[in-house]
């Protein structure tokens, strides 16, 4: 298995809060925000998605607070997508700090593909990335 997809971001001050460390709502955007980067580095942008009748949607989102991040800390933000069939996929995440790989937080998103026509989730969405991706490895579907 390769390593997973992960992007950089550093926590901005205006993310935090009173306490001063990061909110927790921008966990969700910073985890967003490496997927849509996974996406598109590798051929699955929105046009694309969009240009074959479909858009991700997310099911559930859940979130493990480890650590918290300060305004300044950096991070890397991974991204692992998991296939077990049928109309669903997992995408695994972690927020990991730079200085040291401590882990901030952990995040399990479940999602799909909807087509844009009937408004019903895709039956096989692996298929559609199979279709979409210029490099399957970073999708788990080698």
């Amino acid at each position: 298995m390769s390593e997973p997809y992960s992007v950089r971001v550093t926590v901005r001050g205006y993310e935090t809060d009173v306490q001063g460390h990061l909110n927790q709502a921008v966990y969700v955007n910073y985890a967003e925000h490496a997927r849509w980067s996974m996406l598109q580095a590798y051929g699955v942008g929105q046009s694309r998605l969009i240009g074959h009748g479909v858009g991700p949607v997310a099911l559930e989102t859940t979130i493990r607070y480890r650590r918290e991040l300060l305004a300044g800390d950096e991070v890397d933000v991974t991204c692992a997508f998991e296939w077990s069939g049928g109309k669903t996929f997992r995408i695994r995440q972690e927020i990991r700090k730079t200085s040291d790989g401590t882990v901030a937080a952990e995040i399990t998103a479940t999602g799909g593909l909807l087509d844009l026509k009937s408004r019903k989730l895709v039956t096989e969405p692996r298929d559609i990335f199979k279709q979409l991706a210029s490099d399957l490895t970073p999708f788990g579907l080698q």
